[in-house]
């Protein structure tokens, strides 16, 4: 081997590690663009099914059939927003800066219920209190001004959002229009010879998670209607939306009920701000918490299952070893993403691994 087949070879090398490197630089740069396709891509799975009953069964033309599935989603999107409306003018003016004070007192004096009903009598309490200095304030040293703050970076970044939202719909729109959109564009870049089977996959792959996103939409429904139930019952203010609040964190496997139980527990109970807690707080928060239980052992024992086995065809272990791994990897967002993206990978393994011990062994059930 000579200097110049050498030199060539490094070139060549650096050429390619250029080459890639301006292909990562440029998806960075239009990270946004990836995130509303892939947005448009979750829409159009959950309403290829509605857009397929409505051309097979009520015999739509193509078009009406998108428009009516796409009609449908925005008019429930807009009922959702419509729901959050009342809840977030009441915290807003609960949370203004002129009741900041009133918030820190009635905090406090939570504390102090709190406190006295686990066993400290009245002079131990006033006693940890002065050994401890809390009797100036126990949110003296936390600057609650930056609630009022919040929400207004909150209502700046859902005015900025509604961009990306107007495109992600207009997406959709082409994706259920045409199903074969995306699958011609990546054919362009697949081997003559991979192309049955690519087509093979993506159609497999599309069944499968408009499956699976339905079927997370009906375990979200399952603990909506259960969290709503319960607080009513319990009587509390805005039980709809802090009960689809909290369901809608179950897209998050595992952290997610653990992260929308205690929003719950903690919402039930600030609602009850100023109120004794031995006789209101308390039960109150006790029945919220047993709903929350009943609640996750349906989750548990039906919603799962049924979504893992009947979707995704993956054993439940199989399931949280991916979503640890990818939690572990890439944070919240990789758990949200493990399960779709492990069941694609199967199914293009399958197609084109198929004679391999390991692959044949995962993917039996597909």
């Amino acid at each position: 081997m000579n200097s110049n087949v050498i030199s060539k070879g490094i070139l060549k090398a650096i050429a390619v590690l250029v080459a890639v490197g301006g292909v990562l630089y440029f998806l960075y740069m239009i990270r946004s663009v990836l995130v509303y396709l892939a947005l448009a891509a979750v829409i159009a799975l959950i309403g290829r099914p509605i857009v397929l009953f409505l051309r097979r069964r009520a015999r739509f033309p193509n078009v009406l059939a998108v428009v009516s599935t796409m009609t449908l989603m925005v008019g429930l999107l807009v009922g959702l927003v419509a729901l959050f409306i009342p809840l977030l003018t009441e915290q807003g003016k609960n949370l203004s800066l002129l009741n900041i004070d009133g918030l820190q007192r009635n905090l406090n004096s939570l504390y102090l219920e709190i406190t006295q009903y686990f066993g400290m009598t009245d002079n131990t309490v006033q006693a940890v209190l002065k050994d401890t200095e809390l009797e100036k304030d126990i949110l003296s040293g936390l600057d609650l001004g930056f609630i009022p703050d919040f929400l207004n970076s909150l209502l700046t970044i859902l005015s900025t959002a509604s961009i990306g939202l107007f495109s992600v719909l207009f997406i959709s729109f082409f994706f259920l229009k045409d199903s074969k959109l995306f699958q011609n564009g990546l054919l362009t870049f697949v081997p003559n010879d991979k192309e049955h089977g690519t087509i093979n996959s993506l159609e497999k792959i599309k069944n499968l998670l408009s499956r699976y996103f339905v079927g997370l939409l009906l375990q979200i429904f399952i603990l909506f209607v259960i969290y709503t139930i319960v607080l009513l019952i319990v009587g509390i203010e805005n039980a709809i939306v802090i009960a689809f609040l909290c369901a809608l964190f179950n897209i998050i496997p595992y952290i997610g009920p653990i992260i929308g139980g205690v929003l719950m527990i903690l919402l039930t109970m600030t609602t009850n701000l100023g109120m004794d807690f031995s006789t209101v707080i308390l039960p109150k928060t006790g029945y919220v918490l047993i709903g929350l239980v009943v609640g996750q052992l349906v989750d548990n024992f039906f919603s799962q299952p049924f979504i893992f086995s009947n979707s995704v065809k993956s054993h439940p272990l199989e399931i949280f070893l991916v979503i640890i791994i990818a939690g572990l990897l890439f944070g919240v967002v990789g758990m949200i993403v493990a399960v779709p993206g492990y069941t694609a990978i199967k199914v293009i393994l399958k197609e084109f691994l198929s004679d391999n011990k390991i692959v044949r062994s995962l993917t039996q059930n597909l």
